[in-house]
């Protein structure tokens, strides 16, 4: 028997809030749920396991024998410079299922406001900045991308930067965010940006910028920050025992997806970091036939605790 623990109100997790319907249809989503439900899987929505119960309240006091945490890495990440507190400065997490999942593109006539302005500033320049700034488009907005990088340097695939600029979105290369302009009201009424250069690669052989001290004021309204995600806490601060790695990620063996705590296997970007929609079904599969084995009793490997110095020890 399985069960799935929703936090919000409908399934489908990130496929449901965090793409836009342009680029993975709703009858896609709700086919697949539909093929769940008809194979026998229960689905319990509004549920948020660490908070609503926990993973040892599931195993110990309702009777669960495994568990998958597949709880994703959706705590964003934020710019940390003057002005970000201001209104109308949002997470791309948050635009994106205001309008995906809530209807916010719809309001008044759905009740849950996207309270974006007419000129949109979207920070980064991954997938998710593309999305956001191609859902700011056909909300009616102005919108400009941007990025502390050259174009050659930026995260998201060739063909998502072609559809955003073949939709008119305009980008500013080598521009970092350094002060949120504010109102007399405390809403966004500009960005300063400075110009960088590229210098020498990084880890990763992007070349890395650097400031040349030559500072502009932008006017905008909204400033959407897609700066990436890091770790959900809510579980892993919640779970007793279960070891994370150096940046706060589920620790869990790459075949088996098994963590430190029998029973309990975990999965997906809250194990790897923001990947892919496909790196997380595989794991979903590795896992159902680990669960499988270790529900018949066979032998799964845990992974060793990670050493002393991955917690910087």
């Amino acid at each position: 028997d399985v069960t799935v623990f929703e936090a919000l109100h409908v399934a489908g997790g990130v496929l449901r809030y965090g793409i836009p319907s342009f680029r993975l249809p709703r009858e896609i989503i709700d086919r697949e749920v539909d093929g769940l439900l008809a194979l026998g899987v229960t689905i319990e929505t509004d549920k948020v396991v660490g908070r609503t119960f926990t993973v040892q309240d599931l195993m110990e006091r309702r009777g669960f024998d495994a568990v998958f945490l597949g709880v994703g890495a959706g705590a964003p990440s934020f710019l940390g410079i003057p002005g970000e507190n201001a209104g109308r400065v949002v997470s791309a997490n948050e635009f994106l299922t205001r309008v995906n999942l809530m209807g916010g593109d719809r309001f008044p006539d759905i009740d849950t406001p996207v309270g974006i302005g007419t000129d949109v500033v979207v920070v980064g320049a991954g997938n998710t900045a593309m999305d956001c700034l191609r859902v700011a488009r056909r909300l009616g907005s102005n919108v400009r991308c941007v990025y502390r990088r050259s174009r050659e340097e930026a995260p998201a695939r060739a063909e998502e930067l072609l559809h955003a600029e073949e939709e008119g979105v305009d980008f500013m290369w080598l521009h970092n965010p350094v002060e949120v302009l504010t109102d007399a009201d405390g809403q966004v009424r500009g960005l300063t940006v400075e110009r960088m250069q590229l210098g020498e690669p990084d880890d990763k052989g992007r070349r890395r910028p650097e400031p040349t001290g030559e500072r502009m004021d932008i006017e905008c309204d909204t400033v959407i920050v897609a700066l990436g995600t890091n770790p959900n806490p809510i579980v892993t601060r919640n779970t007793a025992g279960l070891e994370l790695d150096h940046r706060g990620y589920v620790a869990a063996d790459p075949v088996t997806q098994a963590t430190n705590l029998p029973g309990v296997f975990a999965g997906g970007d809250i194990v790897t970091g923001g990947a892919t929609v496909i790196l997380a079904m595989g794991a979903g599969k590795n896992a159902a036939n680990a669960i499988d084995r270790y529900l018949r009793g066979e032998p799964v490997e845990f992974p060793a605790p990670p050493a002393a110095d991955a917690h910087g020890g």
